[in-house]
């Protein structure tokens, strides 16, 4: 049986003068690389979204056509400069680069564009771009990450589902799953959020949420890091990949289902 192509790179330009529209939805993996700590490599992100992506294409059935771009490697990651070992780009360089690739993506007859994430500091510059490819190509474009699939019930600590935004058992979890030999456990610790501290002196102002400050990863942490890593299993972190794989199916199944003439004016 010949393998299943998903990756962009593996079709002939002859082929994108046939596609199907509707049918046929571009990914575009936006990462970063940064620091996670005194465990976990700056590629901590890049690896979680490869390791992501070959979980999908694994699950991916096979009457869904997904094209999916090279990972973008380098995200927004000023928050983390305190750091060495991040890189980062400008926010304005980031929504010229990724909306140009939205660009080239509907000159090739691609109408639907799903831009996933693994790191935080994207969030805002991927709400910019689907803008943008909406008002300058019709583009039916979705921005997500792979958190906001959840995680299986139970599995984590209410603490952690609330804090443990970065180096914490999830993301610790995901690592040693994809790459523990990446993974120091020996300097594994319960890095405790600010964020915690804020809920109890506040009524309204926090890190994240409605009512949000901007911060730098050591404002959470002195380690800039959140979550108990300390409680981290490669099992954990399978089941977690699994749950938001399924999850990130369903949405690519009503990207499809969504036809352009219905939903876009």
């Amino acid at each position: 049986m010949a393998k299943k192509r998903v990756w962009w790179g593996d079709y002939r330009t002859t082929e994108y003068a046939s596609i199907d529209a509707e049918a046929t939805i571009a990914v575009l993996p936006v990462a970063a690389i940064e620091q996670h700590g005194p465990h976990l490599p700056v590629s901590t992100d890049t690896s979680i979204m490869v390791g992501m992506l070959e979980t999908v294409i694994a699950r991916l059935p096979d009457d869904l056509d997904i094209r999916i771009l090279p990972v973008q490697a380098v995200g927004k990651s000023n928050e983390h400069l305190h750091a060495p070992g991040t890189l980062t780009l400008p926010a304005t360089t980031l929504v010229d680069a990724w909306t140009e690739l939205g660009l080239s993506i509907a000159r090739a007859g691609v109408r639907k564009l799903i831009i996933v994430n693994s790191h935080g500091g994207n969030e805002e510059i991927m709400g910019i771009i689907s803008r943008e490819l909406r008002v300058r190509a019709k583009m039916l474009s979705v921005k997500t990450s792979w958190q906001r699939f959840g995680r299986p019930a139970g599995m984590y600590t209410e603490l952690e589902d609330r804090h443990g935004i970065h180096g914490g058992d999830v993301e610790t979890s995901l690592m040693l799953h994809f790459r523990p030999d990446l993974v120091d456990m020996g300097k594994a610790d319960n890095f405790i959020s600010n964020v915690a501290r804020a809920e109890k002196e506040f009524a309204l102002l926090r890190h994240t949420g409605t009512h949000a400050f901007a911060w730098i990863a050591s404002d959470l942490n002195p380690n800039g890091v959140v979550g108990d890593a300390l409680i981290a299993t490669a099992e954990k972190g399978r089941l977690t990949a699994e749950h938001q794989a399924d999850g990130f199916i369903s949405l690519v199944k009503d990207v499809r289902k969504a036809k352009l003439t219905d939903w876009l004016s």
